[in-house]
């Protein structure tokens, strides 16, 4: 299993649709069901910090992950840069192996 953790702060007023958009059918989690390898993604709220959420993306390894960026490049870029105006930051927790 390899796991990618993501931090994000979120403004008041992009709060909806920051959990529509990351949730676990989001348009995130469409892209990503593209592939066989993909195992699903956790949108966590923060309990006592107001906004902040993390992210968390399965997928069966690294190399699936890495060739689902490699061919979803285009659609993967262009999502993110739909992404950014929902998010005051992001902040990649890290990649890990389970």
């Amino acid at each position: 299993m390899f796991i990618v953790v993501w931090q994000f702060e979120i403004a008041e007023e992009n709060i909806a649709a920051f959990e529509a958009a990351y949730g676990s059918e989001g348009p995130w989690a469409q892209l990503f069901r593209e592939s066989p390898d993909y195992k699903g993604t956790e949108l966590l709220r923060d309990a006592y910090v107001h906004g902040s959420y993390l992210t968390i993306d399965r997928w069966t390894s690294e190399e699936a992950f890495r060739s689902f960026r490699k061919e979803h490049d285009a659609a993967y870029e262009a999502l993110d840069r739909q992404s950014d105006a929902l998010t005051a930051r992001e902040t990649r927790i890290g990649a890990y192996t389970a």
